[in-house]
């Protein structure tokens, strides 16, 4: 019961973006949070008590999704100049491009494992592409409207997406069909995504609701009305017992799954809030509006231990056949309206405020050195060596490192300026095992080249002697 819990509370506003935030993503640990913007930017931001941010630029239009590999060592994102990038997130800014869309692409996601990432655009299609390849795999074509998300399941089994045709389907990956499809007349899903268990999928509706749907008894669930204006986004707590939505009221509101009601309505954004995201652990939320600003928060609302039903949903999406998970029972009927009582936060009056001062910006220029798409050959690799890469990243270490002993000579030692120095000797080891996950990862791509050069060097010699 709402009563019994802490009431959620604002952390932190993060400004640096000029226009509408139109994605956040948690890193896997929860230190570092991604937003992508209308203003072509993509920012990370460390959330330490010094926080820093980072603002990518490589996107040539408004960038519309942003999400981190599950390992955090990539950062996906999609933008309206009909690309999706992959980017090393760290100083350098290095991406590669996806080119395969012929409109604005809409969502990017990654599967479970990080090896596929799943995108939908307004070309009418979704499309899969090889992280480790950079290329596409293959399509989806059958929402005859834009297509404005899509999102893996959490065993990678299934893809849900939902178009402005008014559906919402489901494919299966393996053979690559539409297995089921929800009709929705009374408006079009904004957003689409999957319960932390994969039995359940929820909707985000341009008609002011939100629904939950089973997707193996192919049956509503719960059909919440509690918004005054179209719901942009829904993130799922990793426990499974909670829903954050964000809406064009300029609200976000919290539903309780299990009691199958409204527990918080959470103020804060001027406009519309267009994002919103749970962090893996389920400690923290962060929420991206219309007002450029982003409000990162603490969720407090779930006293349970809930880091045992974590490693059950995780062995379950390994090991089990569908069905493999737990259902989501309402204990109270579908139908409900904005007459049950809920708490309301207002970070104005009601949440002491914590807010920081605005972090400093450093802005990276991506140096889109990473093979392309669609094909890797030698001359890619030669265009950019990682060689070249690494030494540029040893040469940054150093000044960086250098900058910040001479810091704390200057300051005579004191404590702060020790902190700031430290902090960044620590960010720069995160960026030389980056330089080596890289490296690793440019030496399979070789690797595979090599490979398929000696495979068809061996056809034509086999060619060869049967023409003898």
């Amino acid at each position: 019961m709402a009563s019994a819990l802490e009431d959620p509370a604002l952390i932190r506003t993060l400004r640096g973006h000029r226009a509408a935030v139109t994605g956040v993503a948690f890193d896997a640990d929860g230190a570092g949070l991604a937003t992508s913007s209308l203003d072509r930017f993509l920012m990370v931001w460390k959330l330490k008590a010094q926080c820093r941010a980072y603002k990518f630029i490589g996107h040539a239009e408004a960038v519309t999704s942003v999400q981190f590999s599950p390992d955090g060592q990539l950062l996906a994102s999609a933008s309206q100049d009909r690309t999706v990038r992959l980017w090393i997130p760290c100083i350098h800014g290095e991406s590669s491009v996806l080119k395969g869309h012929t409109a604005s692409v809409r969502c990017v996601n990654f599967s479970h494992d990080g090896h596929f990432l799943v995108s939908a655009s307004n070309d009418k299609s979704v499309k899969i592409w090889s992280v480790r390849h950079q290329r596409l795999l293959f399509s989806l074509f059958q929402h005859t409207h834009w297509v404005r998300c899509a999102k893996y399941s959490p065993d990678g089994r299934l893809i849900a997406s939902c178009s402005e045709d008014k559906s919402v389907k489901i494919w299966d990956t393996r053979n690559k069909t539409c297995i089921d499809s929800f009709l929705d007349y009374e408006g079009f899903a904004n957003f689409v995504d999957f319960n932390p268990s994969g039995t359940c999928i929820a909707s985000a509706g341009s008609n002011r609701t939100v629904k939950l749907w089973d997707i193996r008894m192919k049956k509503l669930l719960q059909h919440y009305q509690v918004h005054r204006a179209g719901v942009n986004c829904v993130s799922f707590h990793p426990s499974g017992n909670y829903l954050i939505t964000a809406s064009t009221d300029g609200t976000l509101k919290i539903l309780d799954l299990l009691e199958g009601r409204l527990i918080y309505t959470l103020h804060g954004h001027k406009g519309p809030v267009l994002s919103a995201a749970f962090s893996k652990d389920g400690e923290k939320f962060a929420s991206g509006g219309a007002d450029a600003q982003v409000l990162l928060w603490k969720t407090n609302f779930d006293s349970l231990d809930y880091k045992e039903v974590l490693k059950h949903h995780i062995r379950r999406t390994h090991i089990d056949d569908p069905p493999h998970l737990l259902d989501i029972y309402p204990r109270s009927p579908h139908l409900h309206d904005e007459k049950l009582q809920s708490v309301e936060v207002n970070p104005t009056f009601d949440v002491t405020n914590t807010q920081t001062l605005d972090p400093p910006v450093i802005e990276i220029s991506s140096s889109s050195s990473f093979s392309t798409p669609d094909d890797v050959s030698s001359e890619d690799l030669q265009h950019s060596p990682a060689s070249v890469w690494a030494r540029s990243s040893k040469r940054k270490t150093e000044n960086e490192i250098r900058s910040a002993v001479h810091g704390v000579d200057k300051q005579a030692g004191i404590s702060p300026s020790l902190g700031n120095a430290l902090e960044q000797i620590v960010g720069q080891l995160d960026v030389l095992t980056l330089t080596i996950s890289i490296l690793e990862q440019r030496l399979t791509l070789t690797e595979d080249k090599l490979k398929e050069c000696l495979e068809n060097q061996q056809q034509m010699l086999l060619q060869g002697r049967r023409e003898e």
